[in-house]
């Protein structure tokens, strides 16, 4: 494939400052990835060459009990992981297997579509995971790609959402995408009361993708009774409670990482419906991809930093 367009995630950032430990490879980092396939392998129908797709960029062994239900993301022993354990996207051609590439309709961005292999699809797969009703009050705690992704699924979903992050153009484009309110996390003193104030009673879900030890205890906080806590990001906090603190209110903790090739498919399916969208805030050059990182660290910006090899 010769990749168009990669988005740069967090998770590019956390394998540069070496918060995950992936055995001291060297290797291309990026894992959203879309472009064009220029060569097929042995068994692949000419029909795809020069189509354009989308890369899920798990690789499971195709026969441990995660990979035969389609939770190939949970795989104990992986093959070649894109980004992860082998050169991914901040490359100009990339291999991967057939299976692995969504095809992409014509109307849909290259670029727009790259971000769905991320932030996209985490997004439909934490949606999934925390089985969003109509009517619920859900959080989005952090207004990133995968952020602003929540927020329409959740809102498509019928949820009642309330976005928390940075104010200024995140919160702009927050309102812009489904978030019925916006908390400016810089500014408001109380975060959780100013949820419970807004809901009356807390809220059905919160997605936390900040953190922290300090936000993954104010999205508890604000958690109604029997809420629903899920887990997307993360740093190098810690993070303690007291059981008692989850079981008089049944509150469930849920951890979400990655996606399943299904769940990508299902987000370049929504982008394509208009559904689901994550802007790209700046596209650069590969050659510039230390100010893709830089710009994603510093934040602030009102969408993806998207590399075009």
């Amino acid at each position: 494939m010769r990749i168009n367009a990669c988005g740069v995630c967090r998770t590019d950032l956390h394998i540069r400052d070496g918060l995950l430990d992936l055995g001291g490879r060297d290797f291309a980092v990026g894992h959203e990835i879309a472009g064009t396939i220029t060569r097929c392998g042995a068994g692949v129908p000419d029909t795809w060459l020069s189509r354009r797709a989308a890369i899920y960029y798990y690789e499971g062994c195709g026969h441990c009990r995660y990979c035969l239900t389609g939770d190939e993301h949970l795989c104990p022993t992986p093959r070649a992981q894109p980004g992860f354990n082998a050169d991914g996207g901040f490359a100009e051609y990339i291999c991967v297997p057939v299976r692995n590439c969504v095809p992409l309709p014509d109307h849909v961005s290259t670029a727009e579509a790259a971000i769905m292999g991320c932030a996209g699809s985490t997004a439909v797969h934490a949606g999934r995971l925390a089985t969003i009703r109509p009517g619920e009050w859900v959080v989005v705690y952090g207004t990133g790609g995968v952020g602003l992704a929540l927020l329409q699924y959740a809102r498509n979903a019928g949820a009642r959402v309330i976005a928390i992050g940075r104010g200024g153009a995140r919160a702009t484009l927050a309102h812009e995408h489904g978030a019925e309110y916006t908390i400016d996390a810089t500014h408001e003193p109380d975060i959780a009361a100013r949820v419970r104030e807004i809901t009356g009673e807390g809220a059905d879900i919160v997605f936390e993708l900040v953190g922290t030890s300090a936000s993954i205890r104010s999205g508890m906080d604000m958690l109604r009774r029997r809420g629903r806590l899920v887990l997307i990001g993360y740093t190098q906090d810690t993070f303690q409670t007291h059981p008692i603190d989850l079981i008089v209110r049944e509150v469930s903790f849920i951890g979400s990482v990655g996606a399943t090739l299904s769940d990508l498919h299902e987000a370049i399916d929504l982008l394509a419906r208009g559904v689901l969208r994550v802007p790209v805030a700046l596209t650069l050059p590969l050659e510039d991809f230390e100010t893709a990182l830089e710009q994603t660290r510093k934040g602030g910006l009102p969408g993806r930093v998207v590399l075009a090899p």
